[in-house]
């Protein structure tokens, strides 16, 4: 279920020069705000979750997940160059199971990692905040970049339906429609955080069984499904 070949060359494009500097942007600006914000404000558990949950798991973890999922295959589809790849003998479920990796492998470390970084500066990981934020950008990571690899597959403009997503509907609609935010992978990732911080620190609108079904429903069919639409691309291709 993992090719090598295929891994690499989706790294090769997801971390060219140019997208990398794009990727770089967001998690240096997560950090500079954490520095800042604990020079003014100090340490303190409210101001640190606020930053954490507005700016990390709100913006920064579904952008990267956008650049990384869609860009894991979506330029290839658009550019014609996936033919060469179908014409090699490897099986389409691996290839669609190799680039997911490869995303989610890219967006947790440009989004966990940071997230953890910030969380220390902020308050010291008082309360298990910074544990338990990374956490949350940790599955995330793996639901965002299975969702923007099947729109990448499916559409030639994921990256505006990945932006409409995360900033439209989980950002807007997610703060000011209740019923909205259980479809959110924001407010599943949350609902896991809440478990890890102290209590009271993090709220999600969504139990932790549920979510944990609906992270592991919507990586799943959003896999399954990406791999039957690189198939009927495969053939339709030899038609």
């Amino acid at each position: 279920m993992y090719d090598p070949t295929v891994a690499r060359l989706t790294y090769r494009a997801l971390l060219g020069r140019r997208r990398a500097a794009i990727l770089f942007v967001l998690p240096v600006l997560l950090v500079v705000i954490a520095v800042a914000v604990r020079a003014f404000a100090g340490a303190d558990d409210g101001v640190a979750s606020g930053v954490l949950g507005g700016f990390a798991i709100a913006t920064m973890v579904p952008l990267i997940g956008v650049i990384a999922g869609t860009g894991a295959i979506g330029p290839e589809i658009d550019d014609g160059s996936i033919v060469y790849l179908l014409a090699k003998p490897v099986k389409r479920p691996t290839i669609i199971f190799t680039k997911l990796i490869v995303a989610v492998g890219v967006t947790m470390l440009f989004s966990a990692l940071p997230t953890l970084i910030a969380g220390v500066i902020l308050n010291g990981n008082g309360g298990q905040i910074a544990v338990a934020y990374t956490v949350a950008a940790l599955v995330a990571s793996i639901a965002y970049s299975a969702l923007f690899l099947l729109l990448g597959t499916v559409s030639r403009h994921a990256v505006v339906l990945g932006l409409v997503y995360a900033l439209v509907w989980e950002a807007l609609f997610g703060s000011l429609v209740p019923g909205a935010r259980t479809l959110s992978v924001q407010q599943w990732a949350l609902a896991v955080a809440e478990k890890v911080a102290g209590e009271g620190l993090i709220t999600s609108d969504v139990g932790l069984p549920l979510a944990a079904v609906l992270l592991a429903g919507v990586t799943v069919v959003a896999t399954w499904y990406a791999g039957q639409k690189l198939r009927a691309l495969k053939l339709a291709g030899e038609e």
